[in-house]
């Protein structure tokens, strides 16, 4: 690298830094072309980058702003933004370290399920751009049900866009609550809930499930076999109903094949 590249990639990270920082005046030398004041020009670009990237996160994070109200949110947000600033041109998947930033964000700690409910918020993001798989076909799944044995050392395949949320908050009835319109029903938020959030077709989903389905689908994304999985969540929770989890995540598509560990094939 020569001394100019050098010293324009130097001017790149200073302009860069200045756009977050409104203590920075930018790189040196920065001229206008009609003579007016560099800095105020850098001001104006500056407010423009961080607006930009506060109604990114504000359409993440719809139910957070919600809670909280638009202007605690984006004071909230650009001090997130200058703490955390893009590592990537596509803004659709910026914020994923926002619910942590949240839980530790001294001013927020009034509502304390907030942090959760953009966990849930970014778990519904991730599952709108997962890939899309097909769900295992009713003719292979009648067939491995017709082998217990067998059945019980398969290994489940999820859905790309599966995710769990566990949170000692009600987050899922909370979010459910404010997705229709006129008045919110109330919730009792302080009851801890679990939920699924997966992409059925082109809606993403949010299914609240007990334990023991949340217990069951953890252990099968992790590579336990039917089986074991199937027994840990009856121990997890007492009277699981297995064939109800199974019933749900297939009404919505969320198994997309078995696999045979012993024959190395997919079901």
């Amino acid at each position: 690298m020569n001394l100019e590249n050098a010293a324009a990639i130097a001017s790149e990270r200073d302009f860069a830094a200045a756009l977050l920082d409104p203590t920075h005046a930018g790189p040196a030398g920065l001229r206008t072309w009609n003579g007016s004041d560099p800095a105020r020009r850098v001001d104006v670009y500056r407010n423009n980058v961080i607006s930009s990237l506060i109604d990114a996160l504000a359409d993440t994070y719809p139910m957070v702003q919600q809670l909280v109200g638009e202007e605690f949110f984006r004071a909230m947000a650009s001090v997130f933004i200058r703490q955390h600033p893009p590592r990537t041109r596509i803004l659709a998947h910026y914020g994923d370290e926002f619910a942590a930033f949240v839980g530790g964000f001294e001013p927020a700690r009034a509502v304390p399920y907030l942090s959760d409910m953009a966990r849930l918020e970014f778990a519904r993001l991730q599952a709108s751009h997962a890939a899309d798989a097909p769900p295992i076909a009713d003719a292979a799944l009648a067939g491995a049900l017709l082998d217990p044995e067998r059945l019980a050392g398969l290994r489940l395949i999820w859905q790309p866009s599966m995710r769990r949320i566990e949170s000692i908050y009600a987050v899922a009835s909370l979010w459910a609550a404010h997705q229709t319109e006129g008045t919110v029903i109330p919730v009792s938020v302080d009851d801890a809930e679990r939920a699924l959030v997966l992409r059925d077709g082109l809606d993403v989903l949010v299914l609240p499930v007990d334990p023991g389905t949340t217990h069951f689908v953890a252990l099968t994304s992790a590579g336990h076999a039917f089986g074991a999985a199937a027994a840990a969540a009856c121990e997890r929770q007492s009277g699981f109903d297995l064939g109800a989890a199974l019933s749900l995540l297939l009404r919505h598509g969320a198994l997309v094949a078995l696999h045979d560990p012993i024959s190395n094939e997919s079901i």
